[in-house]
């Protein structure tokens, strides 16, 4: 079995910690060959990490679970963070610019440049999107987008002026400004999204319901074990919560209602 938290890396060794507290209490109830480390798949992979059939745990986009995952893997449930912009399991995205910038709302970014991590991202693209959509004339707002590939590509692109505006999930974003201060230095928070369901924690879609229960019941037993509070505020986790697959369905309606608006796409 394989086991990763691939979505946000800025304090790998505090994701590590987290790990083994978590492998510790899933031995001790018995389970067998349980991995002794996190791998760590890349951007490119990440769609087949998830969907191998030997993924114990990992932690995926909310978007994924109602497209590339749908019925194909299980929700186990999803983490509490502890930063504005985060109420209970639910989190938005930054909007985010140069400091510089004199813009004080999204419409003054028309006909300006986007910056987006990928596509099929909640955080980065379809949280803005959504916000766009009312917007938009002509099917558009800006003038281009670039893909970026990583959140904090995307505020690489807007300090260096290759872009203008970005949407970053708060969670990483408060990592960033923990963690790696100089990927936020220059960059100037504009506003934020709407909230939706948090990053899932998932499993196979062949693992066994008396092994998901003793993952849920590890996950329990981390959040709740005092040697780990340090951990969990250095990663901005205040709990775990078993979440049920349909919390994440009304991401698809926000799709529906963003092409109704003639913007299917940024």
């Amino acid at each position: 079995m394989i086991a990763a938290l691939p979505m946000y890396l800025s304090h790998p060794a505090g994701n590590t910690a987290l790990w083994h507290s978590i492998a510790q209490y899933l031995r001790q109830a018995g389970v067998a060959d349980v991995p002794a480390e996190l791998s760590i798949p890349t951007n490119a992979d990440l769609t087949a990490h998830w969907l191998r059939p030997d993924l114990l745990l990992s932690q995926c986009c909310g978007y994924q679970m109602v497209d590339a995952l749908e019925a194909k893997v299980q929700l186990v449930g999803a983490f509490r963070y502890t930063v504005p912009g985060c109420d209970g399991i639910h989190y938005s995205s930054h909007l985010v610019c140069r400091a510089d910038d004199p813009s004080s709302s999204l419409a003054a970014f028309r006909n300006r440049v986007a910056a987006y991590n990928s596509s099929d991202s909640q955080s980065g693209y379809r949280s803005l999107r959504d916000m766009v959509a009312p917007l938009a004339v002509g099917g558009q707002l800006f003038a281009r987008t670039i893909a970026s590939g990583a959140h904090v590509d995307s505020l690489a692109l807007v300090c260096s002026g290759q872009a203008d505006i970005a949407a970053i999930d708060c969670i990483s974003y408060a990592q960033f400004q923990r963690f790696q201060p100089e990927a936020v230095d220059g960059i100037r928070i504009l506003g934020r999204t709407a909230s939706a369901p948090g990053t899932p924690l998932i499993t196979a879609l062949g693992t066994p319901p008396a092994l998901l229960a003793l993952l849920r019941q590890s996950l329990h037993r981390t959040m709740a074990d005092p040697a780990l509070a340090t951990t969990r505020a250095q990663l901005l986790i205040g709990g775990f919560k078993v979440v049920d697959a349909a919390a994440y369905a009304g991401m698809k309606e926000m799709d529906r209602q963003a092409a109704a608006l003639g913007l299917a796409r940024l």
